[in-house]
């Protein structure tokens, strides 16, 4: 899927990936990959700025470990991110409907 494309809903996105519970990075990156059967495939460079802003704006918080040596950073939703990831599938849900009930109206092309 294209960059401009995602512009708008990544933020969307990573909520509901945290929603299922706490993940570092890189597992958030695998979840949205697995979970869009590959059609989100983001770099880091996309991702991990993204997180840093949602947990600035208070609605992930973070805390660090060591697994097997490594340190990393682990992310869960906040009060304020539950929030707005209900506000956001709400507006998600109506946007996306009223995509589909101009798309059933109309004649698709054919691909020749």
């Amino acid at each position: 899927m294209s960059g401009q494309a995602m512009k708008g809903h990544l933020d969307l996105l990573l909520l509901a990936v945290l929603s299922d519970g706490a993940k570092h990075g890189y597992a958030v990156i695998d979840a949205l990959r697995e979970r869009s059967a590959e059609a989100f495939d983001l770099p880091e460079g996309t991702v991990y700025p993204a997180l840093h802003r949602l947990e600035a704006s208070g609605m992930l918080s973070s805390e660090w470990s060591e697994v097997g040596g490594r340190r990393r950073k682990t992310y869960r939703l906040t009060k304020k991110g539950w929030g707005s990831l209900t506000v956001e599938r709400h507006a998600w849900d109506e946007f996306s409907g009223a995509i589909m009930s101009v798309l059933k109206g109309a004649t698709w092309p054919t691909t020749s």
